[in-house]
């Protein structure tokens, strides 16, 4: 009896971070099963909620950001073009059995829309491949800020 072997799951890391401060050191490392590669997307050209008085002390975890963030079609149009990208990519990362892939999103302060959109993206992934992608999420900055 000849059982196929189930792939490996793949491990996608999502992250967010500040780009006022330093990058991250791991986003592009070759240590513990990396490449060295993955996408880095800027979130800065999208309206920042940070600048709006009653989201400065809340994340892109709280319900008031992501409700004010998913309601602007800039920020609509930045999730459709992140999606495009990624979903191929994964997928030919399940065909070839890699086992890691690195997402990450800079926004100014790694607060609102980078944490927004690694949240995002990570419940995609969870619903569009049930099982065979495990997303993982590190918020760079939050936890320097006290927030989490």
């Amino acid at each position: 009896m000849n059982l196929q072997q189930q792939p490996p799951a793949l491990a996608v890391e999502i992250a967010s971070f500040s780009f006022k401060e330093p990058l991250p050191p791991h986003l592009f490392s070759l240590d513990g099963g990396r490449h060295g590669g993955g996408f880095v997307f800027d979130c800065r050209s999208l309206p920042n909620p940070g600048r709006e008085e009653r989201f400065k002390s809340q994340t892109g975890l709280d319900a008031g950001v992501r409700e004010f963030l998913d309601a602007l079609p800039e920020v609509q149009a930045f999730r459709a073009s992140v999606l495009a990208l990624i979903e191929p990519a994964v997928r030919n990362f399940l065909d070839r059995r890699f086992t890691f892939m690195n997402v990450s999103f800079g926004c100014t302060g790694g607060q609102h829309r980078s944490v927004f959109f690694a949240e995002q993206l990570a419940g995609h992934l969870s619903a569009t491949f049930p099982g065979a992608v495990v997303p993982s999420v590190v918020h760079h900055n939050l936890k320097a800020k006290g927030f989490i």
